[in-house]
């Protein structure tokens, strides 16, 4: 499908929500309009308007929020159609479980190990082999109108046969869907993608693959060539709890880089992985960009200025960040942006980095998916296993702070087009709004890209 056809489709359906709110029909009919005699002539079949109840109403909740003018709603949305949007930290739009093959599992006595498993396989590859699930997935995808995803490839930790799972299932379904959705392994091909008309997924992984056999630094870090060669393109350096490298985010002792940690960033910088130290402590975060030759970047965060939490950043570390020509991708965790929790509060962020340290040190890092329609019809066919204990790496202080559904649902996924829109309320510039959602995470990857 033309890039010129995915454009319209995606502008009418985003207009055709903003008109069930009553702030964007003048605009909804002016740019059909406008759309319908530009592509006249284009001989591709048209894109049918995404009927999804789930990506309209996220769309009307956030409107609600913003009350654009049709001005600026009509320009926001053809500004995200015309640019290369990249999400610095996220995940592709999940599948639904087999609820049936889940519960024959369950008969058959498989270990949570299996079933876990078998969860995230579902859930990361049934857009492949289930029809249904292959629509949703794709509906998903265009109606976000990201082009390229920095795709949470990689289990949270360092075991390499953790780590390649989900590396595993994301490189499959790049495989397996290339022409709509690609693997990309230079950012030229992600700028490839966004001329034809497809999307792609950068490759991330929640850990840096070690041996842990501890017998020489080399030896311990060998894999990290490996998963480089194999499309990983940025590794955390904690994830959440204190591992070789250093403390994470919910470690109290906020101990810092280990030296192994620092030997760990030079090898990254040799590659050409970005360290990403979106759940590591905070001197843990300082002391990575102080000591990394390359951009550093913390890809899904927040402001601790604008609210403290233990997974946002304190002034002195975006700085350091900063300092290394990295950024800070702001993510849609309304507990983690605090305030009003909701699409506004994820602007509010990317003002305060964007007025306090430069244009060209931010970025949108979601942290959330889009998740199938037929995910709780198919969760109800599996027989509810009992409560366990809470996992290791979400072992974190109590958090008071209240979501309410309309705060999620308006920092949706597909809601990233309103992100835009948003922006251009705000008074940011064309220029400026391309850096933001796109711009500058593409130029961290070409300088880190060896």
């Amino acid at each position: 499908m033309s890039n010129s056809i995915n454009r319209r489709s995606f502008l009418s359906t985003s207009l055709g929500a903003a008109a069930t709110t009553g702030l964007g029909a003048a605009a909804a009919s002016e740019l059909t309009a406008a759309e319908d005699k530009q592509h006249a002539s284009a001989t591709p079949k048209k894109q049918k308007p995404i009927q999804n109840d789930t990506i309209l109403h996220a769309r009307k909740v956030a409107l609600d929020i913003l009350k654009p003018t049709p001005k600026q709603l009509e320009h926001g949305l053809q500004l995200h159609a015309d640019s290369l949007v990249f999400d610095s930290y996220g995940f592709a739009p999940r599948a639904a479980v087999d609820g049936d093959r889940l519960a024959a599992a369950i008969k058959e006595n498989a270990s949570p190990a299996e079933l876990k498993d078998m969860r995230e396989d579902m859930s990361m590859t049934r857009c492949v082999t289930d029809p249904a699930e292959q629509r949703e997935f794709k509906e998903a995808f265009d109606a976000a109108g990201v082009t390229c995803i920095f795709q949470n490839a990689g289990e949270e930790g360092q075991d390499p046969l953790t780590l390649v799972k989900r590396l595993a299932r994301f490189t499959y379904t790049t495989d397996m869907l290339a022409d709509f959705v690609s693997k990309a392994v230079t950012p030229a091909d992600i700028q490839q993608a966004k001329k034809e008309g497809r999307h792609c997924l950068y490759l991330t992984g929640n850990g840096v693959p070690l041996t842990q056999q501890w017998v020489t630094t080399t030896d311990e870090m060998k894999y990290m060539q490996i998963f480089y060669q194999l499309g990983i393109r940025m590794m955390h350096m904690t994830y959440n709890r204190r591992n070789m490298l250093g403390d994470g985010c919910a470690e109290p002792a906020n101990a810092g880089l280990s030296d192994f940690g620092r030997t760990v960033v030079a090898e990254m910088n040799r590659l050409g992985i970005i360290p990403d130290v979106a759940h590591s402590g905070w001197q843990t975060s300082l002391e990575t960009a102080q000591v990394s030759d390359r951009p550093v970047v913390a890809s899904h965060t927040t402001c601790a200025s604008l609210h403290h939490h233990i997974r946002s950043k304190p002034d002195n570390v975006i700085k350091a960040i900063a300092d290394t020509g990295g950024l800070i991708g702001i993510c849609c965790i309304p507990r983690y942006l605090g305030g009003k929790g909701d699409i506004s509060a994820l602007l509010d962020h990317v003002d305060y980095v964007v007025k306090k340290f430069g244009i060209d040190h931010i970025a949108i890092g979601t942290d959330v998916a889009y998740s199938s329609r037929n995910g709780a019809l198919e969760r109800k066919k599996v027989p509810r296993a009992p409560r366990s204990r809470t996992a290791w790496r979400s072992l974190w202080p109590a958090d008071p702070f209240v979501e309410t559904p309309n705060m999620r649902i308006s920092v949706s996924w597909t809601n990233w087009p309103l992100f835009t829109v948003g922006l251009v309320q705000r008074g940011y510039s064309d220029s400026d709004i391309q850096k933001i959602i796109g711009g500058n995470i593409l130029r961290v990857c070409e300088q880190s890209f060896s």
